[in-house]
């Protein structure tokens, strides 16, 4: 239905911008019909030429503004050519109306080499008329031929100067438009790749560990390999049911019928996060206060966060005790991982999971830091702004 109407609705306001250029054509045109026939200071007529004439160059002057939106040079050609005719023949000396409403839909619509050749010639034209005119004429008190040639050149340069106006701010504002969806596409690339980084790091990370473990005890314990596969069986369960999530989505505004989406990890599923991160080795004491009610997209970036830390004690320094304390009082969530494991060197600058992290954090316009405690072991600590009525 939408897409029915936004066409008619351009076709409609085309139409009621023809019928005001029709509406200025029939109005100049009577206009300069009247010009044929005022009177001269001393009661003679000003023009003397046949009534046919005096019609021909109104209606040159008038009637080409009607299509000037289709045929803006063309029109500005026949428009000044009745102007110049109306102007040697003493029909009027006014400065040049009609042209500067004609040239204001070349400075809109046409390009600026193509435009700004047009107004020169329009100037320079109109200036020779405006001098032959005044040829043999004795030049009046104020100032002859130069005023009207500077109030002619005022209005065809307002005229052209408006349209090019218009028409630059409307691409700045395409520009805009472009930038921000732009900007918008990046953003949401921005979130999936985090979210496929959080899901995939964090399950490879323990089915590794589990498999290594597997490996290792397969002759001589077979009851823990067994144990190891079972893990590893419902990590890689767990990481498909939350890509399958993510994909639907994706998916969701081709087929919303079909996907299968299931509400987003939260703060009620980080006790299942600390159960994973216990079978990967690491001795995990979790505490959780305040954040019972809090929204989902919150709620998704404290699970995240606490899943990336957790997934680098399991990584990095398993195994090692682990504490982790997520609290909240109503104005902002606290989240502090902390472990005591030995961690190897770092090589070439932080991870993508404290970036991903660190981005999560800056979303909220909260805290992050991260880094080896003097003690030994390493903290990682966020703070995120959260309103519980805006929530």
């Amino acid at each position: 239905m939408d897409q029915r109407r936004g066409p008619r609705g351009r076709r409609l306001r085309g139409l009621h911008l023809y019928a005001l250029d029709a509406l200025a054509a029939i109005a100049w045109t009577t206009v300069y019909i009247g010009f044929a026939y005022p009177s001269a200071p001393d009661g003679q007529p000003s023009f003397t030429g046949p009534e046919w004439l005096a019609y021909l160059v109104a209606a040159a002057v008038g009637l080409p503004l009607a299509v000037r939106r289709r045929w803006p040079i063309p029109v500005l050609g026949l428009v000044l050519a009745g102007m110049v005719a109306a102007t040697l023949l003493n029909m009027t000396r006014e400065p040049f109306s009609a042209v500067m409403f004609a040239l204001y839909l070349v400075g809109l619509d046409e390009p600026f080499r193509r435009s700004i050749t047009a107004l020169a010639g329009t100037l320079a034209i109109s200036g020779a008329t405006l001098l032959v005119s005044f040829l043999g004429e004795p030049a009046p008190d104020w100032g002859g031929p130069q005023f009207y040639w500077a109030v002619v050149w005022l209005y065809c340069a307002a005229g052209w100067a408006t349209g090019f106006i218009v028409r630059t701010r409307r691409e700045q504002t395409v520009r805009a438009r472009e930038l921000f969806a732009d900007q918008a596409l990046a953003d949401e690339r921005l979130r999936i790749a985090r979210e496929l980084h959080d899901i995939v790091a964090h399950s490879m990370s323990l089915i590794a560990v589990k498999a290594a473990v597997g490996n290792h005890v397969a002759a001589e314990h077979p009851e823990e390999a067994r144990d190891a596969l079972r893990v590893i069986e419902s990590t890689s369960r767990g990481a498909l049911t939350e890509m399958r999530r993510l994909l639907g989505v994706l998916r969701s505004e081709q087929s919303t019928e079909d996907a299968e989406l299931g509400p987003a990890p939260g703060p009620a599923a980080l006790g299942e996060l600390a159960e994973l991160a216990r079978i990967g080795g690491a001795e995990v004491d979790l505490e959780v206060q305040g954040i019972e009610d809090i929204g989902e997209g919150i709620g998704l970036s404290v699970y995240r966060i606490v899943q990336e830390a957790l997934t680098n004690v399991v990584k990095h320094a398993a195994p090692a005790r682990c504490r982790v304390r997520v609290t909240g009082d109503g104005r902002q969530i606290r989240i502090e991982v902390t472990d005591d494991g030995h961690r190897p060197p770092a090589h070439g600058g932080p991870g993508h999971g404290l970036i991903g992290m660190r981005e999560r954090v800056m979303l909220y316009g909260g805290d992050f830091t991260a880094g080896p405690r003097p003690e030994g072991g390493f903290r990682v600590t966020a703070t995120l702004p959260y309103d519980e009525v805006a929530e």
